[in-house]
């Protein structure tokens, strides 16, 4: 990409965007801010072609590991971003990865309620109540944008969703995945308005996931690592499954336990056909 006349260059690590940047780090100033950080390639690319429209991309070209940055700069810059060339030692300030790759934007948080999601015919859902780690939670979206998932729906959230350890876990599918924030009553009344059954995984069930028609408008529940759902989703739930476990463990990482589900739900649908 040819220099830019209108690229701001900052090469002080005590710049007073450079702490800005540093404090979105902290959950109670990307709230006052209404700022989501996303840094790497992989992650800003998805942002971007899912429409999110950056505020300001910081870059360094010291730490770029391939040759199609420029370009994601030039698309970021279409939809309005400010560019920002940063020096080495700056860059490493803003960066929370121990192996930057040179870029990091802001953008306008994530915000939307449960009536923002637009479902199929068929939906299907994960329901994740009070997820306490941002890897999880970014897990868990992966899976669900591997199948094709209509939405994510974060209730009783312990996690912030914005958390920039959800945007690298999920590896920017948090971009491409419609997620919704809403308390655990909230979104059981709006799925029982809708016709939509609910799945509670729990290795206390008698019947094993395989055994359940997962073709019909379908939410699956998840929940916690330590306690599982709670009991207004296991009172409420249309079906309680459990995945079959041959060794020591009663139960698998809540992640791991969704993917299992969420591709047994898309064989049932005849994906990958």
């Amino acid at each position: 990409m040819p220099e830019r006349d209108d690229v701001l260059r900052i090469t002080s690590p005590a710049n007073p965007r450079v702490k800005d940047l540093v404090r979105l780090r902290q959950r109670s100033h990307r709230e006052k801010a209404g700022l989501i950080l996303i840094e790497g390639y992989r992650e800003l690319f998805r942002a971007v072609h899912a429409g999110v429209r950056p505020g300001e991309l910081y870059f360094c070209r010291d730490f770029f590991l391939g040759e199609n940055e420029d370009a994601l700069l030039e698309a970021a810059a279409e939809r309005g971003a400010r560019l920002i060339a940063l020096n080495r030692e700056s860059f490493r300030k803003v960066s929370y990865r121990d192996r930057p790759d040179g870029l990091l934007a802001t953008a306008p948080k994530l915000s939307k309620s449960l009536e923002d999601l637009t479902l199929s015919e068929r939906p299907l859902l994960v329901a994740a109540e009070a997820i306490e780690k941002p890897g999880n939670l970014g897990s868990i979206l992966r899976s669900a944008d591997a199948v094709g998932t209509d939405a994510v729906i974060v209730c009783d959230p312990t996690t912030d969703i914005n958390n920039p350890n959800v945007v690298r876990a999920s590896t920017g599918t948090l971009f491409t995945v419609p997620v919704a924030v809403s308390s655990s009553e909230e979104a059981l009344s709006w799925m029982k308005r809708r016709g939509i059954r609910m799945l509670a995984a729990t290795p206390h069930a008698t019947r094993l996931y395989t055994e359940v028609d997962l073709t019909g408008p379908i939410a699956i529940a998840v929940g916690t690592e330590q306690y599982g759902l709670s009991d207004a989703w296991m009172e409420r739930a249309d079906e309680r499954v459990r995945i079959p476990m041959a060794g020591v463990a009663d139960s698998l990482n809540v992640a791991t336990a969704t993917t299992v589900l969420l591709f047994e739900a898309a064989r049932q649908r005849g994906f990958g056909r």
